[in-house]
Formats: structure tokens, C-alpha cells, sequence
């Protein structure tokens, strides 16, 4: 990890920090686009005049684009070489997220989706790999708390921006914000990373292939096609669905019966196959199982409870932004003086205390209702993510990687498709109990509010007298009446059902402590590190 700028053979002097921060801005880049998409797909099918249906495979489509290239980037990034496949790759995002606006047929969105999502899936996996191997040792740290700012800070303000590019600008900035910012990471990626010489097999060894990769992405991306459409397509009854999936394992299985036949030199399985980076996949996974807190189930109460727009959820997201650097910094500063399992745990402890305080929520609470139990969930995040990215790194550098691109390729590539269909798995699986639980509670409310019964005819006089005064006659004056009793209802088994989605991630981040406690303690810890470099400055 050099920290002077490199030069190359014609002279050109390339600093690497410019190359970090291109990386950086890309990887945030992609996060934001998906989180615009998700966020704002109300607004998308209305100015595209979509149904519910095919609306709903816009975000699957870009989602399925990154998760096929997120493997196939070790492949690219080994043989190509980052700089030659960021470059080429963020050019077409870029153009392809200029002119998505103007698609006039559905068919044509949908390709362009894809292939926004296969320009942008190789940012992320090619920047963890790329900052590791050009930030100094001692700086190491501040890369972390940088690396963890720019892909969670990114998820918690699409709907502030959302809501106000909608209301000053155009629904086309979902697609053009990305489109006027690629180019700045173009630049940086120019002036800071070095082009390398395209790699020579070495005699004797087998030559790379793409098929093996291909294979891989493919099942990967259709399997989570499947995930992501399954709760709407009704999981094995639809034959969409039945086809995606088992096509997906089927591809996935023949990836690694082709590898273990045929070992692909870009790709080293058993760098992964070690206990601490396996246990640490989970760890992941349960992040973003619990970021689902913030991101998902909170919105979700808000819009379908109190009928929130983006505008009014976005204050709500927006201010954790600042508690998160804060304990990011803080996080990096621990991790410089204690064992970071600690941190890890001292995390997901915070962001399961933050989920319990939320699980006393009623359908009286507002957006400011939440604000306690949020800077709890904010300060959590920061120490969790901040710690694993911390944890991932410092098992890199206790493992001697740092010299071997093929080793950090393979780790970059791997954490991305877990990162992935994890975080894809975890939200499939939210959906599901969501809709499961709030059909279970509407079910037993309304066990209790029978037609005839003497409670239910006084709630039903009560709302008849107060609707009498806007109504013309006294049957739409009771029309209205009972339709208003059954949204009470309907609000009031959401609100239960929202409560039990705290309660289960309450439950996961115990499970994950578990997980945390399970991790080897590393030989070398960031303060023998720091400690060392010192002592060598010296």
C-alpha cells in the first residue's frame, strides 16, 4: 500500500487517493440508484403509466444486473484490470441513465435497467479491493469510516431527495442524478488509478474462463429475480417464479461442479473457506437484515398508517446521517485501541435495543415519535457497519492477502454477492412476515368487531353521527361510517404487525451476537498495527 502518487512508464504520475474517491462516489453511485428506484416507484408508474405488476419489475431489473456482474467482476477486475473495467463501465451508466428517462416502451426500460445495473454491479465489488491495496496502513482506518459513510449514509437519504426533486424538478432526476455525477468518478478514476499491463498466464497454468463465472452470475441473478418477485407471484404457484429459481440452482450447481473439475486461476475458494470470513457473510446478512428497521419497516408504518409522502418520511431518515458519522468516527477510533468484535457486538446490541424501544409504537405515533429509538438505531449502524468493514479489513491483513489481487478480488466479489442476495433474502423474508402477521391480526381484531354485536353497533352509531353532517342521506352517512371502522381495523393490525417486524429483528441481533462471538481473535489488531507503523516512522 504505496502512499506516494504512482508513475507509470510514459511518465503520467496517477494519485491514488483521487482513485479512492472515484471508487467511493461509484460504489455510492449504485446504492443510491436502487434506493431511488425503491423509493420513488410510486411516482415511476404513474408518470410511465404502469400497472402495479410491471412497475414492479423495475427495481428487480437493475437488482438483477448487479447481481450478475458482482461475481463476474472478479473475472473482469483479474483480467482487465480495475481501471480498464470502472472506465468502460461508468461511461455506459452514465449514458444509459441520461436517455432511460426518454424510453417510450416498457421492454426498452427494462433492457436499459439491466444494464445500467451490469455497468454499476462492478463498482462496489472493485472498490473494497482497490482502497485496500492503495491507502497507506496508517490511514487504513479513516478509508474504513469513508468506505462505511458512503454506502449506509447513501440508503438513509432517498426519500428527502426523492420527495424534493419531485416537487422542484422532474421525476427523470431518479435516473439523471447518477447520469451528472458518473462522469465526476470517471475523472477520478483517470487521474487516480495507474493503467496496468493486461496479465500473461503463467506457463503451465490453466487459462482463465469465463464460463464458470457466467454460470455463476446467471443462477445467482435469476435466484434473486425469483426472491424479488416471490411474494408478489405467490412463490411456487406461479410459473414465473418456479422457472426462475430452479433454473437459478441449477446454473449456480453447474458453477461449482465446472470449478472443482476445472479450477479457474482468477478465483481462490479456499481464501473464503476459512472460518472468520464464512461467520463474518453472516454478519453481514444480519446488517442488512436489521437496516431493514430504517429503511423499510419505519417508512412502511409511516406511509400506510399516518399516509406519509417521501417528503414527510425523509426528515425522518435524513438526521440519522449525522449520529451515523459521529459514530463511525467513533467506531474507528475504538477500533484503533480494542478488539473490534467488541465493536461489532457493541453495534447489533444498540440496533436490537433500538428495534425493542420501536416495538412499543401504537398507530398514534408520528415521525417524531421515533426520534429517541432512531439515534439509538443510527449509533448502532455506525459501530456495527464501521466494525465489520473493520473486521473484513483487518482479516485481510492478518491473512497476508494484501499482496495477492486474485485473493482480494475473490473477498471483494464474494461479500458483494452475499451483500446482495443476503440483504435480498433478508427483505423477501420481511415482506413475507409483514403481510403474514398483518393478515393474523386482522384476522383476530376483527374477531372483535362482529357485525351485530353491541360494540360494533355503537362504534358504527358514533362515526354515523359524526359522518350525518357531511352525508346527504343516512345511508351514506353508514356507508361511510363502515368504511371508516374498517380502515381503523386495517391501520390497527398493520400497527401490530409492525410491532412484531421490531420484535424479529430485535430477535436477529441476539442471534448475531451469537454469530459475533464465534469470530477467532486475530493475532494482529489495528493498535499493534498502528503501534508498528510508529515505531517504523521512528
Amino acid at each position: 500500500m504505496s502512499e506516494a502518487p504512482q508513475e507509470n512508464a510514459s511518465g503520467r504520475i496517477y494519485n491514488p487517493y483521487l482513485g479512492i474517491a472515484g471508487v467511493l462516489l461509484g460504489a455510492a453511485l449504485a446504492t443510491f440508484l436502487g434506493r431511488l428506484l425503491s423509493v420513488g416507484i410510486a411516482d415511476l408508474r404513474g408518470a410511465l403509466h404502469l400497472d402495479f405488476d410491471a412497475a414492479s419489475w423495475i427495481g428487480t431489473s437493475y437488482n438483477m444486473g448487479l447481481m450478475f456482474i458482482g461475481p463476474f467482476s472478479v473475472y473482469l477486475g483479474g483480467l482487465l484490470g480495475p481501471r480498464r473495467v470502472l472506465l468502460a463501465c461508468a461511461a455506459i451508466f452514465s449514458v444509459l441513465c441520461a436517455f432511460m428517462p426518454f424510453a417510450t416502451h416498457y421492454s426498452l426500460l427494462i433492457t436499459l435497467l439491466v444494464l445500467a445495473g451490469l455497468a454499476a454491479g462492478t463498482f462496489y465489488p472493485l472498490s473494497l479491493s482497490f482502497i485496500l491495496r492503495n491507502i497507506p496502513q496508517r490511514y487504513a482506518l479513516y478509508g474504513i469510516a469513508a468506505y462505511a459513510v458512503d454506502i449506509v449514509v447513501s440508503t438513509h437519504i432517498a426519500h428527502s431527495y426523492e420527495g424534493w426533486f419531485m416537487t422542484s424538478l422532474s421525476w427523470r432526476w431518479i435516473f439523471w442524478t447518477d447520469a451528472c455525477l458518473t462522469p465526476l468518478m470517471m475523472i477520478f478514476v483517470y487521474l487516480g488509478i495507474a493503467p496496468q499491463p493486461l496479465p500473461q498466464p503463467k506457463p503451465g497454468q490453466p487459462t482463465p474462463s469465463w464460463r464458470g463465472f457466467l454460470y455463476f452470475s446467471l443462477g445467482a441473478a435469476m435466484v434473486f429475480g425469483a426472491l424479488d418477485q416471490g411474494q408478489r407471484l405467490d412463490w411456487w404457484s406461479s410459473r414465473t417464479f418456479v422457472a426462475l429459481f430452479v433454473t437459478g440452482i441449477f446454473l449456480v450447481v453447474c458453477a461449482a461442479v465446472r470449478h472443482f473439475l476445472l479450477p479457474n486461476p482468477l478465483i481462490n475458494f479456499p481464501f473464503i473457506r476459512r472460518r472468520n470470513p464464512l461467520l463474518m457473510a453472516f454478519v453481514l446478512v444480519f446488517f442488512r437484515f436489521m437496516l431493514l428497521s430504517a429503511v423499510v419497516v419505519v417508512p412502511s408504518y409511516l406511509a400506510s398508517v399516518q399516509s406519509y409522502n417521501n417528503q414527510e418520511v425523509g426528515p425522518v431518515l435524513l438526521w440519522l446521517a449525522i449520529p451515523q458519522i459521529f459514530a463511525g468516527l467513533f467506531a474507528v477510533y475504538l477500533l484503533g485501541r480494542i478488539d473490534n468484535r467488541i465493536i461489532l457486538g457493541s453495534g447489533f446490541a444498540l440496533m436490537g435495543l433500538g428495534c425493542l424501544m420501536n416495538a412499543s409504537l401504537s398507530s398514534a405515533w408520528s415521525g417524531t415519535n421515533f426520534m429517541t429509538s432512531q439515534l439509538v438505531l443510527a449509533l448502532g449502524e455506525g459501530l456495527a457497519f464501521n466494525g465489520l468493514v473493520g473486521s473484513l479489513i483487518l482479516d485481510i491483513l492478518n491473512s497476508g492477502a494484501m499482496s495477492r489481487g486474485i485473493d482480494l478480488l475473490t473477498f471483494s466479489g464474494f461479500f458483494q454477492t452475499i451483500r446482495l442476495l443476503g440483504g435480498e433474502i433478508g427483505s423477501t423474508f420481511m415482506q413475507h412476515f409483514l403481510q403474514t402477521r398483518e393478515q393474523f391480526h386482522s384476522n383476530i381484531v376483527g374477531l372483535h368487531v362482529q357485525a351485530g354485536s353491541p360494540a360494533t353497533n355503537e362504534r358504527i352509531a358514533g362515526l354515523t353521527a359524526a359522518m350525518g353532517a357531511q352525508a346527504s342521506t343516512h345511508d351514506v352517512a353508514l356507508g361511510r361510517a363502515s368504511d371508516l371502522l374498517a380502515l381503523t381495523v386495517r391501520k390497527q393490525a398493520f400497527t401490530l404487525a409492525i410491532t412484531d417486524c421490531f420484535l424479529l429483528l430485535a430477535c436477529a441481533s441476539v442471534a448475531c451476537l451469537v454469530i459475533i462471538s464465534f469470530l477467532e481473535p486475530l493475532k494482529v489488531q489495528y493498535k499493534q498495527l498502528l503501534a508498528s507503523l510508529k515505531a517504523q516512522r521512528a
